[in-house]
């Protein structure tokens, strides 16, 4: 963490789920960090531009001069969303990352980190998913995430800019309890002694990483100035069902599930190679027991809400 001591870091979407484990480590690494959220950040010693980034006015108060890099983590991140609204997605996601990426280089800002996704790649079965493939993505979510990609490449090869696009896996882990997707749909139905729905039969294969490693790779991405694609993950797949069944044993709760037909542009299989990120010195540290065994406490306290 010593290349990060004292180095300004604009954080977007740092009052959320990834953003808040991660400025908590910029804050223990010596760094001082500015949020760019349309939530304030609970902690008053934390700067916090608040509001929403589809503004200009709020795109440049964010970027302000000396800042040191931006970790780029506001987006329309559900697919299902992005599917019944595809020009707010492309607003968010796209627009606003060309805006920002503008204003960094006008203010001279040398290393910028996105959150893309694995989605961008499309469906390629069960062939692992590395950097090199091309990409087709099969919904709007992926399609402005793989357009926010070829933006930083450009400024990349234009500018000099440190441009590295951090393709998540499906992150878990404390601090999900707002959200929607699978894992806290899981402990909600636990705690609230109900059941999931379940897309399909449930053999699709998903890689599931701790928000603690993508935490970990986001640090790495700001020391080591990578630059390009790098896939994120556990480097482990394993079926909704798997996730099912860890969060059965993990809960003590039976949680029944429902199946019903798979949404449209549903990959069957995510198997990702994170050969690239390990050689840079990225090591996932968390099993799927474990990190469900840190999500469980949060739903589990008082009543849960369904």
């Amino acid at each position: 963490m010593r290349e990060l001591d004292g180095a300004r870091v604009l954080v977007t979407g740092g009052s959320g789920f990834i953003g808040r484990s991660l400025v908590t480590a910029l804050l223990a690494g010596g760094a001082e960090v500015v949020v760019a959220d349309l939530v304030e950040y609970p902690d008053d010693a934390v700067e916090c531009v608040t509001g929403d980034l589809c503004e200009p006015e709020v795109r440049r108060k964010a970027v302000s001069s000396g800042l040191d890099a931006v970790v780029h983590l506001a987006a329309v991140t559900s697919v299902l969303r992005s599917v019944t609204d595809p020009a707010g997605t492309h607003r968010l996601n796209v627009e606003a990352t060309a805006d920002l990426l503008e204003l960094s280089r006008e203010q001279e800002v040398p290393s910028f980190v996105l959150a893309s996704t694995n989605a961008v790649t499309g469906d390629v079965g069960t062939t692992p998913i590395n950097e090199d493939l091309a990409p087709r993505p099969l919904t709007p979510y992926g399609a402005t995430k793989a357009a926010g990609e070829m933006l930083l490449n450009a400024y990349a090869a234009s500018y000099g800019m440190r441009a590295c696009a951090l393709r998540f896996a499906n992150v878990y882990g404390p601090g999900m309890r707002h959200k929607d997707s699978l894992v806290p749909r899981l402990m909600r139905a636990a705690a609230g002694g109900t059941g999931v729905q379940v897309y399909g039969d449930g053999t699709q294969l998903r890689d599931y990483v701790h928000v603690g490693d993508v935490v970990q790779a986001v640090l790495l991405a700001l020391r080591t100035g990578h630059t390009g694609p790098l896939v994120v993950g556990s480097g482990r797949s394993v079926s909704v069902n798997d996730l099912i069944e860890a969060a059965r044993q993990v809960t003590g709760r039976p949680i029944p599930v429902e199946q019903v037909p798979a949404k449209q542009g549903e990959m069957p299989a995510v198997v990702l190679d994170i050969s690239r990120a390990r050689a840079l010195g990225y090591r996932p540290r968390h099993d799927l027991p474990d990190g469900m065994a840190d999500v469980w406490p949060e739903f589990a306290e008082g009543e849960v809400v369904v």
